[in-house]
């Protein structure tokens, strides 16, 4: 969708940004906090002291009771670090990048949900651009979220990302606009 370049635009703009990916990522890296939890319920997918992603993919598209295995164990630690973040953030405003912001019910946690959204062929286009999954793959996560229109529905914001002016200028319109609020609250 371009959420990765769209949180960098509000980071641009001073705005601190948490990205759960991120976080993940940490997570899973040697003798992450998830690492032992997620050698658990799938020891192929840890070696060397870290998760493999890629082991993680495969049992996903093998077991379809694994994504919520997963999620039960990184998703607490997620939220942890999340909450860490937030205690330490600096701003008026912070950014809290979350991808599956309405699947785990973090939506009601916020203040105002922007959604980040493009056709649904250039998501698909960028996301197997990037080599790091297949189509069968990028289907059964695609199909396991809120749909694109329901986030569209529910968001506060929708940015689209068809081009970069475009994002550019409606991040700085979002801003304007939550800044303007926090003024008249």
């Amino acid at each position: 969708m371009g959420k990765t370049t769209t949180a960098k635009m509000f980071e641009d703009e001073g705005i601190p940004v948490w990205d759960a990916d991120s976080t993940v990522h940490r997570l899973y890296e040697r003798d992450g906090a998830a690492v032992g939890k997620i050698a658990r319920i799938c020891p192929q997918a840890v070696r060397d002291a870290t998760v493999d992603r890629a082991a993680l993919k495969n049992w996903i598209a093998q077991d379809p009771t694994a994504l919520a295995k997963i999620e039960a164990v990184v998703h607490p630690l997620v939220a942890a670090d999340r909450a860490e973040f937030l205690r330490k953030a600096d701003g008026d405003i912070v950014l809290l990048d979350i991808p599956l912001l309405f699947e785990t019910g973090a939506d009601t946690d916020m203040d105002a949900v922007v959604v980040v959204s493009t056709d649904a062929g250039i998501q698909r286009r960028r996301v197997l651009d990037r080599g790091t999954m297949t189509e069968a793959q990028f289907d059964t996560i695609l199909a396991k979220q809120v749909p694109d229109a329901e986030k569209r529905r529910r968001a506060d914001y929708v940015i689209e990302t068809l081009d970069l002016a475009g994002a550019r200028a409606q991040v700085q319109s979002c801003l304007k606009d939550i800044r303007q609020r926090l003024a008249d609250a």
